[in-house]
């Protein structure tokens, strides 16, 4: 079952998307995300230019040999684009072996694990009543674990708040689906640590107050923090009891996350911006993390990612995928497969697509009683509809960036 063609698309329904389509010669074809938020371009020509030449006649059930050429071939290896253009073909081969078995990937990864993954949603407000309506409305959705993210007093547009007007946008258009606003120039945000240190705490005890001690919350803290900083938010946090503190502090330096660890039993998840197994290595033997975020779609696939996993569950490390607007249905899908199957699954982050994203993408999976589940169509079970996603044609976007009070840039 050789490949005969493979075709790069990129769509903007409800955001820019980058799809992968490999057919083989007997007609089956498979899709793979390979959508890097803000950077599509960079992977679409790395695609197009360099690798889709290199999978013509290749046999399409070749798919750790395929991964481990495009990874030891290239000899400039790993970053996020490399790792996002490897990621779509490994899922493309995936989804055409799945179909080619007649069954659902997951079936080819071992059969399932559990009988569906537990999400959470993102649930955010400038103020506690926002916060509040926003936390209903995600449980009545069916949302059995919510992410918490909250305005903090003085700062007019941070990371995570869906309500605020999307930042120097001229028209006020809020950013519930995606952050990266379409335009020339990427926005601005503010930031303040002290200020939200001091708030922060203060959230979560009047929203348990509110909601009571069941619930599952979560709180990304997208890399603002020095380690000390971290450690601090961490032990400060513990009274209220979080399913995980994510990203408190930059893990591309693997000795922070000792002090933080030192300091605080507050569960700590890390790795949405990591593209490799390597990234992960010692923040897994050390146990210096409880969640591995690590994507599918910037992992460089299904195939590296399992690898990854199992070898967290030697040290019971559990996998708390990325998953909001900026991996397509098709990353998702891949996700879903992948953690119904492994044995240490934690948990997935669910962000619901917009009506023209689901146009264009039509999905297999479900979403019942809090429970996602990839569904039993043969492959990852997603098609691609090529007529509406050319309705859509991609639109240049950025995400935001942060910049304190004296203008100094910032991790956003």
């Amino acid at each position: 079952m050789k490949i005969e063609s493979a075709e790069v698309i990129v769509t903007s329904p409800d955001r820019n998307f980058v799809t992968l389509k490999l057919t083989t010669d007997d007609g089956l074809t498979g899709l793979g995300d390979a959508t890097l938020n803000g950077r599509e371009l960079g992977v679409v020509a790395y695609l197009r230019e360099h690798i889709v030449p290199l999978l013509i006649g290749v046999d399409a059930h070749r798919i750790e040999d395929t991964w481990q050429f495009l990874y030891r071939s290239a000899y400039w290896r790993r970053g996020p684009v490399t790792m996002a253009a490897s990621a779509a073909v490994d899922m493309a081969l995936w989804d055409i072996k799945g179909k080619a078995a007649g069954l659902p990937v997951y079936q080819l990864l071992g059969g399932a694990s559990r009988d569906g993954l537990l999400a959470y949603g993102h649930a955010s407000g400038r103020d506690l009543p926002e916060l509040f309506d926003s936390i209903r409305s995600h449980l009545e959705q069916g949302y059995r674990a919510i992410r918490v993210q909250t305005g903090v007093p003085g700062l007019k547009a941070i990371y995570g708040i869906a309500a605020q007007a999307a930042p120097g946008g001229a028209s006020g258009e809020r950013y519930d689906y995606e952050p990266a606003q379409r335009g020339p120039l990427p926005k601005q945000e503010d930031w303040d640590t002290r200020a939200y240190l001091r708030h922060l705490p203060t959230v979560f005890e009047a929203v348990r107050a509110e909601f009571g001690p069941e619930i599952p919350l979560l709180h990304d803290g997208h890399h603002r923090m020095t380690p000390l900083q971290a450690a601090q938010l961490g032990k400060a946090l513990e009274p209220y009891d979080l399913f995980w503190l994510e990203d408190c502090t930059p893990a591309e330096n693997q000795e922070a996350l000792k002090l933080v660890r030192q300091h605080t039993t507050t569960p700590l998840a890390i790795g949405e911006v990591f593209n490799t197994a390597w990234d992960f290595k010692d923040l897994i033997r050390d146990q210096l993390i409880d969640y591995v975020r690590g994507a599918v779609t910037h992992m460089g696939g299904i195939t590296p990612l399992k690898k990854t996993l199992d070898y967290a569950a030697m040290y019971q490390v559990k996998s708390g995928m990325h998953g909001p607007t900026d991996i397509s249905p098709v990353g998702m899908a891949a996700a879903l497969h992948l953690g119904l199957a492994i044995h240490n699954f934690g948990i997935q982050e669910y962000m619901k697509h917009g009506a023209r994203t689901d146009e264009v993408f039509q999905q297999s999976f479900s979403w019942r009683d809090g429970l996602l589940h990839p569904g039993e169509q043969p492959g990852l079970g997603v098609e691609l509809d090529v007529e509406a996603a050319e309705r859509f044609p991609y639109e240049r976007a950025y995400l935001p960036f942060n910049r304190l009070a004296d203008g100094t840039m910032h991790d956003w």
